[in-house]
């Protein structure tokens, strides 16, 4: 399995921080929070990673290359933030016929991703996502799904009047 992290984002909602430094690479307890997302998949056995750069490129693969990792850790340009599917498109060839986690690269997940993605690899499913219950989904995309709460009927971002209270963490599992 291959490990995809989203780095490439304007970061226009953390401004005037984000005017100089990538959002991803802002410090949480002296440590970018990228380094915490590269960390969690290395934790969950993914030893082979690519993130995706755009804006401050440099700035991220400087800062990712400055410290050692027990993972082969290459990245893709995005000319321009459009989105995950595109993300996806570009990445083909580093992603090649394996199973994958796409991950953003703002996540800090409490307990890390590790249940997750091997929830994952042992299903028979195309996709999964991390969904959280929170106190307000209005501000996220909000997940509703079955009975079982095994299939997700329909994904709503920032929805007024949210059908759950099942918020997308930004960890997906896809083949």
């Amino acid at each position: 399995m291959k490990g995809l992290i989203l780095s490439g984002g304007h970061g226009t909602r953390l401004r005037p921080i984000t005017y100089s430094q990538q959002k991803q690479l802002i410090p949480v307890a002296n440590k970018p929070i990228l380094f915490y997302c590269i960390e969690d998949l290395i934790n969950a056995g993914i030893h082979d990673i690519a993130i995706i750069v755009g804006p401050n490129k440099e700035q991220v693969m400087e800062t990712v290359r400055s410290a050692e990792w027990d993972a082969r850790i290459d990245f893709i340009v995005q000319d321009a933030p459009r989105g995950l599917a595109h993300a996806v498109k570009i990445s083909r060839d580093f992603i090649g016929n394996n199973n994958f986690i796409m991950y953003l690269g703002d996540n800090l997940l409490k307990g890390g991703s590790a249940d997750f993605i091997r929830d994952f690899a042992d299903s028979n499913v195309d996709a999964s996502i991390l969904l959280t219950e929170v106190e307000d989904p209005r501000q996220y995309g909000v997940a509703l799904v079955d009975e079982q709460k095994k299939i997700i009927v329909k994904l709503v971002e920032k929805p007024k009047n949210p059908p759950s209270n099942l918020s997308v963490v930004g960890i997906y599992g896809l083949t």
